[in-house]
């Protein structure tokens, strides 16, 4: 009698975590399907040869024998990365980025200008990609007390 009633506690016990268990899974599965799109800032020299931005998606794929919830973006050859440090006040004119490159600030906020006046900020938790090799260009201020630092990668030709 002992062994049987022993036995149904343990079902009962087991049961139960293992219901969690599957339902913590398909939870997971259901999470790297339904996750936020992660957008990064694409600033480019258009037909009209002025700097203009646009917001593109990070497009994600599955890794392989890694869990559902682990994903990477298409690999990118590098050619040289390093870390750029500008002081409170920092501007530079009308210029053009020197290399197609991702940019990634630390810490700090610049503010960046393209055509026709449009602003936006490069401030730290973002993505930016420099790709406006030519024409006119943009500016570039540091904002506030802090200095801004960003680590830039550029991508191999």
């Amino acid at each position: 009698m002992r062994s049987i009633a022993g036995r149904i506690v343990l079902v009962a016990v087991a049961i139960p975590l293992i219901l969690t268990w599957y339902a913590h899974r398909g939870r997971s599965v259901v999470a790297a399907q339904q996750r936020t799109p992660l957008m990064a800032t694409r600033m480019f020299t258009g037909a009209d040869g002025l700097s203009h931005v646009e917001q593109v998606n990070v497009k994600f794929s599955p890794v392989a024998g890694a869990p559902a919830t682990v994903e990477e973006s298409e690999p990118m050859k590098a050619a040289k990365s390093y870390v750029v440090r500008l002081a409170p006040g920092f501007f530079e004119d009308w210029h053009n980025a020197d290399a197609r490159r991702y940019v990634l600030p630390i810490s700090g906020r610049a503010d960046v200008e393209v055509a026709g006046g449009q602003k936006f900020s490069a401030e730290p938790g973002r993505i930016y990609i420099a790709e406006d090799l030519t024409g006119k260009g943009h500016t570039f201020r540091v904002v506030g007390t802090d200095d801004w630092v960003a680590l830039f990668v550029d991508f191999a030709q």
